[in-house]
């Protein structure tokens, strides 16, 4: 007789729980025989203790498993992307609508903010009127209609994965190899895919701070998600300063609607150009660059997102002018540079944590985000600052605020004499 205790023992001896066993724990979450601290002590025992490959396969089907399953029966491939985490990163406002432009269909499943990493749930929130938690019928006529949707976990998709993923946000479990990749892909199976591109973060800005860990991460998600029949690669970036020049919901929503509309491009640009060429390889299509490319350009991929965004309840015109639609923050404030110099390192995940303390993100399960608060026109590697010129906005609700996330930002950022060597966004493929 399988119980709570018991799995949770065997991981504290550094045993390995049986298929059976962990398929019992995943339908505890999903139908609170499992309680709270049972489920956090099950995390921290994974964290610590991890499960061998046959033990991460076995649970992340067990979570896939925990609630229903969808299948789709459209005329293009159904396809997805996800991160592990990063800041200032919105590929999947831009992706979404650019694949669906190149003829995918994207049931984007996605989740609230990690840690220091802000949520693709957290960013669409700041839209007035957006719906993330579309029932599935909205959920599926949205997808038809504008060939994307982005939307919340519905109480019936892998619910085990549900009760987990807060538990890991507020127990310091977030790190763990086991439970990334299970959270990660049994959504993502569960939303019936036929093929998944993951960015795997590395560097300062990313829960994996090493390309060894990283490169770990990537192996496992590809093998078990293979494994599971859906068709899957990984790009390992880089992840050593934010991917967009904001960081928090609502300028982040920003940054991503100046790609979609031409305004900018640079690397969120450049790696959602990457990750959907990989996502449409795996599903057959070819020349997947190039079309996505063009897809952004001729504004095919801002117009799909203005049907996901009004099929979603959002304003019908956001795309036409959505800065009339994004919340403001009350204080804007400069962060000076102290001195003069080059910008040689930034410490990503300090400034991740800096938006978290201003509201953007959550220090407890309970906390409301203020979706208008974070950093703007945040400095680059490489870039030459003299001293009192902005190494970033501040925004945020309260002066005493600003004035904390300011001096966070200045310790964040190194400046000196030698700009850092170049590196490619992109560090590996694992397919």
């Amino acid at each position: 007789m399988t119980d709570a205790r018991s799995v949770i023992a065997a991981l504290r001896r550094g045993d390995a729980p049986t298929p059976e066993a962990l398929a019992w724990f995943a339908q505890g979450l999903a139908d609170g025989t499992v309680s709270d601290a049972q489920a956090g002590a099950f995390a921290m025992g994974v964290c610590l203790r991890g499960l061998p490959d046959a033990g991460r396969v076995a649970l992340t089907r067990a979570m896939r498993d925990s609630g229903h399953v969808l299948d789709w029966d459209l005329d293009g491939p159904v396809v997805d992307k996800h991160s592990t985490g990063g800041i200032g990163d919105c590929t999947s406002l831009v992706l979404a609508p650019a694949l669906a432009a190149c003829g995918a269909y994207v049931p984007m499943i996605s989740g609230r903010g990690l840690g220091h990493t802000g949520g693709t749930l957290d960013k669409l929130d700041a839209i007035p009127g957006y719906a993330t938690a579309a029932d599935e019928a909205r959920f599926r006529r949205v997808v038809a209609d504008a060939g994307c949707a982005i939307v919340g976990a519905s109480a019936d998709i892998a619910p085990a994965d549900r009760r987990l993923y807060a538990v890991r946000d507020v127990t310091a479990t977030v790190e763990s190899l086991d439970l990334i990749c299970s959270s990660i892909l049994s959504k993502k199976l569960a939303a019936g895919l036929q093929a998944l591109v993951l960015d795997v973060k590395v560097g300062s800005g990313a829960f994996m701070k090493t390309a060894a860990d990283a490169g770990a991460l990537a192996r496992a998600m590809v093998d078990t998600a293979n494994a599971a029949g859906c068709a899957t690669a990984v790009l390992m970036t880089r992840m050593d300063e934010p991917l967009a020049p904001s960081l928090g919901n609502a300028l982040e929503v920003d940054a991503a609607m100046r790609v979609l509309t031409g305004v900018a491009t640079g690397p969120l640009h450049d790696l959602s150009v990457a990750l959907g060429a990989e996502a449409l390889d795996r599903a057959g299509i070819a020349e997947g660059e190039a079309k996505l490319r063009d897809a952004i350009a001729s504004g095919a991929a801002a117009e799909r997102f203005a049907r996901m965004i009004y099929g979603l309840g959002g304003p019908k015109d956001f795309v036409e002018d959505w800065t009339r639609f994004l919340p403001e923050a009350t204080v804007i404030e400069e962060v000076p540079a102290p001195d003069s110099g080059i910008v040689t390192a930034i410490d990503g995940e300090a400034l991740g944590l800096a938006v978290v303390r201003l509201g953007g993100g959550r220090q407890v399960e309970s906390d409301r985000i203020d979706p208008a608060v974070g950093l703007s026109d945040v400095v680059r590697l490489g870039a030459r600052v003299e001293r009192g010129q902005p190494l970033a906005k501040v925004h945020a609700a309260r002066e005493g605020q600003a004035q904390e996330a300011a001096r966070a930002v200045a310790a964040a950022v190194t400046l000196g004499d030698k700009a850092p060597k170049a590196a490619p966004l992109v560090i590996e493929r694992v397919a």
